[in-house]
C-alpha cells in the first residue's frame, strides 16, 4: 500500500503498524515523534496503530547537541 511519509510517497506492507514502520526505517521510538494524519501517536500506541492506504506519517527525529 502507499503512504505519504514526511512528504514523499512510500511503499509499505499492507497493515503495516507504526512500530514496523519505525524498524524498517531503523528508527527507535525513544528518539522519535510521529503523527499520523492529523493525530499525534503516543510511544506506546505505535505497536497497535495500524497505518492504511493514503495516510499521511510524518516523523521527526530528537537531535542532541547545540
Amino acid at each position: 500500500m502507499e503512504i505519504r511519509l514526511n512528504g514523499k510517497t512510500r511503499e509499505v506492507a499492507d497493515g503495516m503498524t507504526v512500530s514496523q514502520l519505525l524498524d524498517e526505517l531503523k528508527l527507535q521510538a525513544l528518539r522519535v515523534a510521529v503523527q499520523v494524519n492529523t493525530d499525534i501517536v503516543k510511544r506506546e500506541r505505535y505497536a497497535e496503530v495500524a497505518l492504511r492506504s493514503g495516510d499521511t506519517v510524518e516523523i521527526l527525529t530528537f537531535m542532541s547537541g547545540g
